[in-house]
């Protein structure tokens, strides 16, 4: 697929990093750690076509991850170095939380306000996603202080009628992004000045929080863009070009995740009957739910002295 806006780079490095987000130490802070050192470098080294790279293509989970696995949650952990450095190419002091304990994944700074923050991504197998998924009352709650927060979501994966999400969002100040809109920013404080992202990513929240909640998406999407297209003239093109690169991605990300899903069709195809029956106990897990239902017994708690 020839692609006007991701270039065959980005596309090789978003591979490479997939790649190298499965091979695991089996100490997810040590991992974690080393994912954010590593994009650091790669666009301290790279340049802002690197981050922008990561912005357009990491909206997708990786089909040959297993659900729930130390894969998935590295990658959930490698979206918010994204989104962190993608704030501080903004201008923000922005800081990786590596802690998992109620609490944002991304704390930004400013001058005049401050927001936490927090990356999402999905599988594009994954059909039912719900309110809970984007957990946007959970960010509220995890302000802790600061009066804004942001979600920011792959746009293909954002409900495009009707969702509580945007309801929420309003009510809350919680400004539901995509990273597309990221890369606008991005991009936007590399071309006039960060003091000019900053001021727009303010004028984005306020917008938000201005809003009459309401569960339409139309609604909400066009006080979002246009409070970023009427900022100033120069960001058209830019939202020109990252919107192309948005719509780029959804077959980039589509042709990843089928090859894998055939390759993995063939697999199964070929295994043994004795292989195939292992596969199939493994994945309904019985062995440990039968440990699991071996070691409940009296707790003694109605034992009386």
């Amino acid at each position: 697929m020839e692609t006007q806006i991701i270039t065959p780079k980005q596309i090789e490095n978003h591979g490479r990093w997939t790649a190298q987000i499965s091979r695991l130490s089996g100490n997810f802070g040590v991992d974690a750690q080393k994912v954010e050192e590593a994009l650091i470098q790669e666009i301290k080294t790279e340049g802002m076509e690197t981050l922008l790279g990561h912005l357009r293509l990491c909206g997708a989970i990786p089909e040959q991850y297993a659900h729930d696995s130390s894969e998935e949650k590295l990658y959930s952990k490698y979206t918010d170095a994204v989104i962190c450095q993608a704030y501080r190419a903004m201008g923000f002091t922005a800081l990786l939380i590596q802690e998992q304990s109620n609490q944002a994944d991304v704390e930004c700074v400013a001058a005049d306000y401050s927001f936490v923050a927090d990356a999402k991504a999905f599988r594009l197998s994954r059909t039912a996603k719900n309110q809970k998924d984007f957990k946007v009352q959970a960010m509220d709650n995890w302000k802790h202080g600061k009066p804004y927060a942001m979600i920011v979501c792959p746009i293909y994966q954002l409900p495009s009628r009707v969702s509580q999400i945007y309801q929420q969002a309003a009510a809350r100040a919680v400004c539901i992004a995509a990273y597309t809109h990221l890369a606008v920013l991005v991009r936007y404080a590399q071309q006039a000045a960060p003091a000019k992202a900053i001021q727009l990513v303010y004028e984005i929240f306020r917008a938000v929080a201005a809003m009459n909640p309401s569960r339409d998406a139309g609604s909400y999407w066009q006080g979002v863009n246009r409070t970023i297209l009427t900022f100033d003239p120069s960001l058209a093109q830019l939202w020109r070009e990252e919107k192309l690169a948005s719509i780029e991605a959804i077959p980039i990300a589509r042709k990843e995740a089928l090859a894998f899903l055939a390759s993995e069709r063939e697999r199964v195809m070929r295994l043994s009957r004795e292989e195939a029956i292992a596969e199939m106990l493994k994945g309904m897990r019985l062995d440990s739910k039968t440990r699991a239902v071996q070691s409940v017994g009296d707790n003694g708690l109605l034992e009386f002295n």
